[in-house]
């Protein structure tokens, strides 16, 4: 039976069958029994993790330490808030914050890329949002296209679903669209940080 352990581009964390190809944590957020308790987050330590580090078959609650969520590939990670783990991903972790740097100035310890995420990705209890000009969407940013999660890509917008993506549309268009990734993670994006992408999108 599956879990309510998926996270969507949105921020939703949803019930879905397809485990996905990271996974990431933010603390227990499930009961003992496994069901979704209210809170969704524990910490500002939003990280996204390889399947390695909670090889299956692996109980929701792990011990009661974190609660395992599963993105289908980075790109979903990164919209949702996430950054790369700093142990089991160091070396994107580290090509990350190269990209930090160059897009900021600063190269900043794990607490303040944190924080400043934190601030970024939440709106109350919800997901912060901003537009920005459709071409200017750097490639593994997701958007809201016709009101769906969409990642950009260099093929074009390509919509996003629990199981992969599919073309949807020539990405180079004179639009102003809704961009879920968080402002600092999309400035990271346009420095030259590519994410890892699930196998059914065209780069």
């Amino acid at each position: 039976m599956p879990f309510q352990n998926r996270v969507f581009p949105t921020g939703q964390i949803a019930v879905h069958p397809a485990r996905g190809t990271l996974t990431g944590n933010r603390g227990i957020l499930h009961r003992p029994d496994g069901t979704l308790g209210t809170a969704r987050w524990r910490h500002k330590a939003w990280i996204c993790c390889t399947l390695h580090t909670t090889a299956p078959p692996h109980p929701i609650n792990v011990g009661r330490h974190w609660t395992p969520l599963f993105f289908l590939d980075e790109a979903t990670a990164l919209a949702a808030g996430h950054r790369p783990c700093a142990r089991c991903r160091a070396a994107d972790y580290r090509r990350f914050l190269t990209a930090w740097q160059s897009a900021f100035g600063v190269r900043p310890a794990a607490p303040v890329v944190d924080a400043t995420l934190h601030a970024a990705r939440i709106d109350g209890a919800g997901q912060r949002r901003f537009a920005m000009p459709l071409r200017r969407v750097p490639p593994g940013a997701m958007i809201l296209w016709h009101d769906r999660p969409h990642v950009a890509g260099v093929a074009g917008l390509q919509a996003w679903s629990p199981d992969g993506y599919r073309l949807a549309s020539a990405r180079m268009k004179e639009a102003e669209v809704m961009v879920l990734t968080p402002a600092p993670i999309v400035a990271v994006l346009q420095a030259g940080y590519r994410p890892a992408l699930h196998h059914s999108c065209l780069v």
